[in-house]
């Protein structure tokens, strides 16, 4: 690995966390890295220092605490997850876009593509399990899968700032990981559409 990309890792890893977080609890991410710039455990890129103002930190906490609940509830979740296609891709893209503000117009784009895709990755492969959790008749799946939700995703914003190129690498298995699920998905709902129809 070059010297200039060991160099780059902690950005890299900081956008990637932001993009793969905000595919599974946006406001948490917003909060708690908000929270890591106030009070000094992080300093983070100059275009990303506002996530630390009073304001946003308090509009994130409160939505956060909003998503918590809304999460844990079977079918609301659902329902929740579906508007946040709208919210959670292009605020990832844009988190990701933000860490790389100085470096250029063209390294800003190509970061929101970037992130833009790995959150789009991170959300459906989110709603597509929790979809999945609401089908089964037992309560007690979607509560579990939440609470692991709520627990990655600080862990994960932890390994990013600990060990950049660990974290990076685990996105890059996750990566690989969602692009298999999909193929063995799409397999399924051609094999699903092509079985005849009982007369």
């Amino acid at each position: 690995m070059s010297a200039q990309m060991l160099e780059l890792a902690p950005e890299l890893a900081l956008a990637a966390a932001l993009a793969w977080g905000a595919g599974i609890r946006l406001y948490a991410v917003v909060f708690l890295l908000g929270l890591a710039q106030m009070l000094g455990w992080w300093q983070l890129p100059e275009h990303l220092q506002v996530l630390g103002h009073p304001l946003v930190l308090g509009t994130a906490a409160f939505m956060a605490v909003v998503e918590l609940f809304a999460d844990k509830l079977p079918l609301l979740d659902s329902v929740w997850d579906a508007l946040h296609t709208f919210i959670r891709i292009p605020a990832g893209a844009a988190l990701a876009a933000s860490v790389f503000g100085d470096a250029g117009a063209a390294t800003a784009i190509a970061a929101a593509l970037l992130g833009g895709s790995l959150t789009a990755t991170t959300h459906f492969a989110k709603s597509g399990t929790r979809a999945a959790a609401n089908a089964s008749p037992e309560p007690f799946s979607n509560f579990l899968l939440s609470s692991i939700e709520d627990l990655l995703v600080p862990f994960g914003l932890w390994l990013a700032a600990a060990w950049p190129l660990v974290f990076l690498a685990l996105i890059l298995i996750f990566v690989l990981a969602a692009a298999l699920a999909l193929r063995m998905l799409l397999r399924g709902l051609r094999r699903l559409l092509r079985r005849p129809q009982a007369p």
